[in-house]
């Protein structure tokens, strides 16, 4: 099957279904901050695409060509961007779009009410510290140079940057979301392993043996799976905090608080 036969047959029916169960008045009632959701979500589900693609870009295409992957060029259509064939950049996008469209689907018709959100600073500094020694290990380890931990290592350390920027300003917003989170995660991932797994077994790309750990589930490496599971964590995350009302108000604080000793300042300068 080629790439983008793949994603024709696999992700495009289920993402269109996503948006005709969303209809028109549940578009109305999203823009206008209604219950649950608080900001515009199609400019929120447009900020994660446009995310995905800057900062994934520069990542994937050193994993191509070192050579940690590669495609069957029988399979894509051999438009390159740098050299990432143009399906994969089409992934990026469908991938967020999937599991961005899912959430909303689950804010507005499972998890309806904003749970309460027990404001912790050390809990977020617990996690953040936590998260950039994982950071630290990972990045070692990679260059170190031991090869079969290439892709891994590359996975951890190029995801756990976002994912610390999120739970610094929000991780006990997270926890409080935690149920949503599980279901906004879990399935995308479940579904994209699946997909994964059948295009590894066609052919239709490829991962290399020698820099990965060798762990398998069936005809899936373990480094994949985390793959998935940690992009659709990244776009979870980010959905549930940028549509969170405790984050605007969060946000609104911090940046009152960033500009208040500039203000004295200036004060001082005029006096």
């Amino acid at each position: 099957m080629t790439y983008f036969g793949v994603l024709a047959t696999f992700i495009l029916p289920p993402l269109l279904i996503l948006l005709i169960l969303t209809p028109t008045e549940v578009w109305r009632r999203l823009l206008r901050g209604e219950g649950y959701v608080s900001a515009q979500p199609y400019l929120i589900i447009l900020a994660h695409v446009v995310m995905a693609l800057v900062y994934t870009t520069p990542w994937d295409n050193y994993l191509v060509a070192t050579g940690v992957w590669w495609y069957d060029p029988a399979l894509v259509t051999g438009i390159q961007i740098g050299w990432v064939p143009i399906e994969e950049y089409t992934f990026f996008v469908v991938q967020t779009l999937l599991t961005g469209f899912w959430a909303l689907f689950l804010m507005r018709r499972v998890f309806r009410e904003e749970p309460d959100v027990r404001q912790s600073p050390r809990f977020r500094a617990v996690v953040s510290v936590v998260l950039i020694v994982l950071w630290i290990v990972s990045t070692a380890v990679l260059l170190a140079g031991w090869v079969p931990g290439t892709y891994l290592t590359l996975i951890v350390s190029w995801a756990l940057v976002p994912i610390l920027i999120q739970t610094v300003f929000g991780a006990d917003i997270l926890l409080a979301n935690w149920k949503l989170l599980v279901a906004i995660i879990l399935p995308p991932t479940l579904y994209l392993w699946l997909i994964d797994s059948l295009a590894i077994t066609a052919g239709t790309w490829t991962i290399d043996p020698v820099q990965t750990t060798g762990l398998m589930v069936g005809a899936l490496p373990i480094e994949e799976m985390i793959f998935f599971f940690i992009t659709n964590v990244i776009i979870g995350f980010g959905v549930t905090l940028m549509l969170s009302p405790v984050s605007k108000v969060r946000a609104q604080e911090w940046v009152a608080r960033f500009r208040r000793p500039s203000a004295g300042v200036e004060g001082l300068h005029a006096q």
